[in-house]
């Protein structure tokens, strides 16, 4: 199977996924895949490594196009609105689709000018809203409390914890409306993820998250929705209760039961 409807949710779809293959060279990699994606809530990512769900993430940025030889074919739409296509800056797209990758990856520079890098790039001169929207994204990354004595020190001495919510802030700085999150706490220790666990349930208030995690624990916890792929294939999509009580599909069954993975 490898074509889901959206679970039953009241919710507004944020992301329409239709028919998505992704292939590198003449290798499928994924799909195709049909997945309903809810505003302000999250979807958790499953499966074994390869299979598919980190591809399937960065398809919805279109961090692909980065990729020599990758082809990625169907449709994506942000808020009913194409991302793939003639005409689609896929710049814009990375803004409104922001992205938090499984290694913290902090610029050699400030702890501000971190933060301020995509407003700076984006256009942004005014220096007071700058530093307003910075404050505002650290706030929002629960970090501000933390660095705001040492906003002009290297984001480089920053804790792994500390760096993983700086580069979060860094994407919230430019006010996307959906933030992507590749194995986020995998490199952390229990205490650094338990603060990026509850970091997700407040941001997922504002934000649509989609999580890519190895962890299934860390799945049931913070997420509404969850996705297990195989082999390139979605195999199943309900309400994260669902899969790990009631999955209707035996292949979710003997992974989230620990029989394979």
């Amino acid at each position: 199977m490898n074509s889901q409807p959206a679970p039953d949710t009241p919710a507004r779809i944020s992301l329409s996924v239709s028919n998505l293959t992704v292939c590198y060279g003449a290798k499928r990699a994924l799909g195709p895949v049909n997945m309903e994606i809810a505003e302000k809530h999250v979807t958790a990512l499953i499966g074994p490594s390869g299979c598919g769900k980190s591809t399937f993430l960065r398809s919805l940025n279109r961090m692909n196009d980065l990729v020599l030889g990758c082809r990625v074919e169907g449709d994506v739409r942000l808020d009913g609105q194409p991302i793939y296509g003639s005409g689609v800056d896929p710049v814009e797209v990375r803004r409104r689709v922001g992205m938090v990758f499984q290694k913290s990856n902090p610029f050699p520079k400030t702890i501000f000018e971190n933060v301020a890098y995509g407003l700076r790039i984006g256009g942004m001169r005014d220096r007071g809203e700058i530093a307003g929207r910075v404050e505002h994204a650290l706030g929002q990354a629960a970090l501000w409390d933390e660095v705001k004595g040492r906003l002009g020190e290297s984001a480089l001495g920053l804790s792994g914890g500390q760096q993983q919510r700086l580069c979060i802030a860094r994407a919230l700085a430019v006010e996307p409306d959906v933030l992507l999150m590749d194995e986020p706490a995998s490199a952390l220790d229990p205490i650094a993820t338990a603060h990026i666990e509850e970091l997700i349930h407040e941001l997922a208030r504002d934000y649509t998250v989609v999580i890519v995690t190895h962890n299934m624990q860390q799945a049931a916890r913070v997420s509404d929705y969850t996705a297990f792929f195989y082999m390139g294939d979605l195999v199943e999509f309900a309400s994260t209760d669902t899969i790990f009580t009631h999955p209707s599909q035996p292949r979710t069954e003997d992974y989230v039961t620990g029989r394979f993975g």
